[in-house]
């Protein structure tokens, strides 16, 4: 009982730190929109061994994918862009994950948006193939 609840408080310390840091580079990225100097863009976070993950970036969005367990950790960081969330969740679904959790954080006109997804039995993407998927749906014209 004492092992599943410092499992739990372990867990939720680490969502923490996720979302300070996280809370940290938009702070980063919208100090050097107001500053119009140029800044080198954050390195990907440092993984632990066996860690499997996949970072793109692009002029639209960040995106970072990262397989925890039986799970997929999904961050993709953009401008506001209206219908994106639908957009994400229409390629997860095509590809037969299962969304466990959704967290939307913004600041000014940029959002965050952080999945945890279950992977599905039928998927046949890698995390690479995963975070270039996400990343082609910001540049499709919103059908919705």
């Amino acid at each position: 009982m004492q092992g599943d609840q410092a499992s739990v408080i372990g867990g939720a310390i680490e969502f923490i730190k996720e979302m300070q840091q996280l809370f940290h580079s938009l702070e980063r990225k919208k100090k050097r929109r107001r500053s119009l100097s140029p800044t080198p863009s954050p390195k990907p976070p440092s993984l632990a061994a066996g860690e499997l993950a996949a970072f793109c970036r692009s002029a639209a969005a960040d995106v970072e994918a990262k397989i925890s367990g039986s799970n997929v950790m999904l961050k993709t960081l953009s401008k506001r862009i209206p219908g994106q969330v639908v957009r994400i969740v229409a390629v997860l679904e095509r590809q037969a994950f299962e969304i466990l959790h959704l967290n939307i954080s913004t600041v000014e006109d940029t959002v965050l948006y952080s999945f945890v997804i279950k992977i599905g039995l039928q998927c046949q993407l890698s995390v690479e193939e995963l975070a270039l998927e996400v990343q082609h749906s910001f540049s499709q014209e919103s059908a919705f």
